[in-house]
């Protein structure tokens, strides 16, 4: 999980303490390994601004590197798709993305 923030952002400030007080992310947070880019850290790749790079922004990544554009904030704009104004939505992706790793994982397992 890869968030991507600047610190003289007025968006990212506000969704700072929002992020740091849910305990549903603090919850899910043991089953990703979360990436925090801010400022001059953020990656220049194309991948990681898939539809801009506006900021917050909170992308999914697989082990291998690739970004996976198929989790983003189903409840945002459409135009921005991983700017995330709120902690809930935040923790929705986060369910959708462990859910879908547990599916995946079974489905492995079974063959």
């Amino acid at each position: 999980m890869l968030i991507i923030h600047k610190t003289w952002c007025g968006a990212c400030k506000a969704l700072k303490p929002q992020f740091a007080a849910s305990k549903e992310i603090e919850d899910l947070s043991s089953h990703f390994v979360m990436v925090n880019a801010e400022d001059d850290e953020e990656p220049k790749e194309e991948q990681y601004s898939p539809d801009g790079g506006y900021i917050p922004r909170i992308l999914f990544i697989e082990p291998a590197g690739k970004v996976r554009t198929d989790f983003f904030n189903e409840d945002g704009n459409a135009s921005y798709k991983y700017f995330y104004s709120n902690a809930d939505s935040v923790a929705a992706t986060m369910r959708r993305v462990k859910n879908s790793i547990r599916s995946d994982s079974r489905t492995m397992e079974e063959l």
